[in-house]
């Protein structure tokens, strides 16, 4: 019998965890081919969705995908995100939650012979630089975001490569 992926159920686990806090859920997706987002929202390959009681219509995550209905600029929309394309999921207020690695061909459906190789596939914990790191040791991980950093405002989750 092939593993079963923990990344469904610790999706559904930090989602009530954000809701019985009264914080806001938030999705961060890598977008592909698999997903259903409104493409004008995507930024770098991804989008982040605001996944609270009130912002959405029909919530359904279940291990295979997240699908629920939400209105972008007064336009009701279908959305879809495959569970393997979830790049994190967290609390809007604070950053707490939890994020996940996905690889590049996240669209692509595991063959059934190679339902044993498919545990590459699940949710995986990797160091991250020290915050005491000195920039000589910071200077090694590539910066992607060529956005100036924001002044005060809400919390964003950083992804650390």
């Amino acid at each position: 019998m092939p593993d079963i992926s923990t990344k469904p159920y610790m999706l559904r686990a930090i989602y009530e965890w954000c809701t019985d806090s009264g914080f806001t859920p938030y999705l961060a997706v890598k977008v592909d081919a698999a997903t259903t987002v409104p493409m004008e929202y995507v930024k770098k390959g991804e989008i982040v969705l605001n996944i609270s009681f009130g912002a959405t219509s029909g919530l359904k995550m279940d291990n295979e995908a997240v699908r629920f209905h939400a209105r972008f600029g007064g336009v009701s929309r279908d959305i879809y995100v495959p569970v393997q394309n979830v790049l994190a999921i967290y609390a809007n207020e604070n950053g707490q939650g939890m994020a996940f690695e996905v690889s590049s061909t996240a669209a692509e459906k595991p063959a059934p012979e190679a339902a044993s190789e498919s545990a590459a596939s699940t949710p995986a914990l990797a160091s991250v630089p020290n915050a005491q790191a000195s920039t000589a040791d910071l200077a090694q991980y590539p910066d992607d975001n060529n956005d100036p950093p924001k002044k005060g405002g809400r919390p964003t989750l950083t992804r650390i490569k």
